[in-house]
């Protein structure tokens, strides 16, 4: 089985794109059976299919599956069992996104944000450069629980006690862990120093001994939060007794969070934001997440050229492609943030608009990325998340993005309640006004506020052809989420590829800053990245997040899951 473990990195030179690429620390876990493949081999049924980086999560969606659920419960269920099976990403602590796509003509597609949201106590300028993003301080509010609740409340077909207890199992009775997810929880152990809580509730004998394949990984404080929340509903978590274990934590580090903070936080339900590409429909988040608008706004560039003529990997296609990425993330600094505190303009995902900008685009030359923006001052110089997809039998669709930021979060654990809190609040812009060719962002729209939510690149999309689904995809990997979103969709629509095909193959990223491609096919296609770096593109190799993806053949119908080479999920249907 395949591990990448943080020490194992990329071959490259150290830049902060690195960070924002990598995706922490990856591993999968659990036992195979003959029925369901890793990575790179897809898996095929007809009734339903559920794709995850845990195999007992995975597992556990499908089971709802067959006892009657429908996609949303299975997704409630399978969030909740990877909190207990993926510490790394899944989570109660942390917060995301997802998007709803209803059986043909039954509804249109919704997407449930559940974004953490920044305490009444913060402000503008809260942060220092010497602040660790480690801390109690960096902790957003958490929306989790709430998020998966208000979408069992709208779309749920089993009760909500049903589909909590498999991961209250998981946690009470343990689950076996395999050589990588014993490797992670090593690592994790051994660089959170003092902490002593992480080191209880996830070290073997309290962090005196090594995790080793095939030992038991049981949770006792988990498993009763998680029973409180089976029984008591979100509110056990953001009013009752879990809250108060949250808001002591805060109190004993410093941290912002306060019961009302918690009492008043809300998820919503949000118009996904809605493109076309080449008669495709694309459905993806709206903000506060960017991953909808940048996504729309590089496939609406890109439809004025003709790709599958030029070829995937000619190098004219990688240099519109990261043309496309270059201009929709200067949009992204310059105009995104929480919607509900700043005016997104229209136009970023307007047909009219991209045509514009791609006529801007010089076909033989890179653009310099600080020619786009110069109503943005720079200043001089001296990724956890995890993805999963479902579908039910009748073609009900979710696709969920869900993260605490970097792996493990926060590294607090809540004391007596057995789970990791996030440290979401770096994804606000820290420093107003500081924009750097590096990458860091200090532009207006994602400034801290009491109460806003912090701008996400999460990217759960659907994509549909007359109604039906085609494709349900999104991954982890900070600011390389949208980019590897958007590879998977011109692979399947530009040039055909099936949904594991279009998983497996290379993929690229370019983030306006800092002005460089990262490109997982720097071996492989060497002689088009001679010809990139000859154009001025600056072309370094790099991994990208894992995308569980699930495609639909259009001649058959049958569902294909595609768990992601890169870090052995596991996709199993039937």
């Amino acid at each position: 089985m395949r591990c990448d473990c943080p020490k194992a990195g990329v071959p490259r030179r150290p830049s902060p794109s690195l960070f924002l690429g990598l995706v922490g620390f990856v591993c999968s876990v659990g036992f195979l059976p003959p029925a369901a493949h890793a990575g790179g081999q897809a898996v095929h049924a007809r009734n339903g299919m559920v794709v995850s980086v845990s195999p007992p999560g995975t597992d556990v969606g499908v089971s709802i599956l067959t006892k009657g659920g429908n996609a949303v419960d299975a997704a409630v269920a399978t969030a909740f069992a990877l909190a207990v099976t993926w510490p790394s990403a899944g989570n109660l602590g942390g917060g995301g996104f997802m998007l709803i796509h209803p059986p043909s003509s039954k509804g249109q597609p919704v997407v449930i944000d559940y974004r953490e949201m920044a305490p009444l106590a913060a402000t503008r300028t809260m942060f220092r450069k010497d602040d660790t993003i480690y801390c109690a301080k960096a902790v957003g509010v958490p929306g989790t629980v709430r998020g998966l609740a208000l979408a069992h409340q709208r779309f749920g077909r089993l009760p909500w006690k049903d589909v909590i207890l498999p991961a209250v199992r998981l946690a009470e009775d343990g689950f076996v862990l395999d050589d990588c997810l014993a490797s992670s929880l090593n690592w994790i152990v051994a660089v959170s120093g003092d902490s002593s809580e992480l080191r209880r509730v996830l070290g073997k004998q309290g962090g005196k001994g090594d995790w080793h394949a095939g030992d038991r990984l049981v949770q006792k404080d988990l498993g009763r939060t998680l029973r409180l929340i089976a029984e008591h509903g979100p509110d056990a978590f953001y009013k009752g007794p879990i809250a108060d274990l949250i808001v002591a934590e805060m109190r004993a580090d410093r941290g912002l969070i306060t019961r009302e903070d918690l009492a008043g936080y809300r998820a919503n339900a949000r118009v996904p934001v809605h493109g076309t590409y080449r008669g495709f429909d694309i459905y993806g988040p709206p903000p506060p997440s960017s991953g909808g608008t940048v996504l729309v706004e590089m496939l609406n560039i890109l439809e004025n050229f003709d790709l599958k003529r030029q070829g995937r990997w000619a190098p004219q296609t990688l240099h519109l492609m990261a043309e496309a990425m270059r201009r929709a993330y200067c949009d992204r600094a310059r105009h995104l943030g929480d919607s509900d505190f700043i005016k997104v303009p229209a136009h970023l995902t307007s047909k009219d608009y991209a045509r514009r900008l791609a006529l801007g685009i010089d076909h033989t030359r890179a653009t310099r990325s600080e020619a786009l923006a110069k109503d943005i001052p720079l200043a001089h110089e001296s990724n956890n998340t995890t993805h999963f997809s479902v579908i039910d039998r009748d073609g009900m669709a979710v696709s969920n993005t869900y993260t605490l930021e970097r792996s493990y979060g926060s590294r607090i654990v809540v004391r007596g309640a057995g789970f990791l809190l996030n440290n979401e609040m770096m994804d606000f812009n820290w420093f107003p006004g500081v924009t750097t060719r590096s990458g860091l962002i200090g532009t207006v729209p994602n400034q801290i506020q009491p109460h806003k939510r912090m701008l996400s690149s999460q990217t759960p999309i659907v994509v549909a052809k007359d109604g039906k689904v085609v494709l349900v995809t999104g991954s982890p990997g900070s600011r390389t989420i949208i980019n590897t979103v958007l590879c998977i969709v011109v692979n399947v629509i530009d040039f055909g590829m099936d949904g594991q095909r279009a998983v497996d193959a290379p993929r690229m990223h370019h983030a306006w800053f800092p002005d460089e491609i990262s490109f997982e096919g720097t071996f492989e296609h060497a002689a088009a990245v001679r010809k990139l770096r000859a154009m001025g593109h600056q072309v370094y190799g790099s991994r990208q997040g894992d995308a569980h993806t699930i495609w639909v053949d259009p001649k058959t119908g049958l569902y294909h899951g595609a768990a992601d080479r890169r870090l052995d999920g596991k996709a199993a249907g039937y």
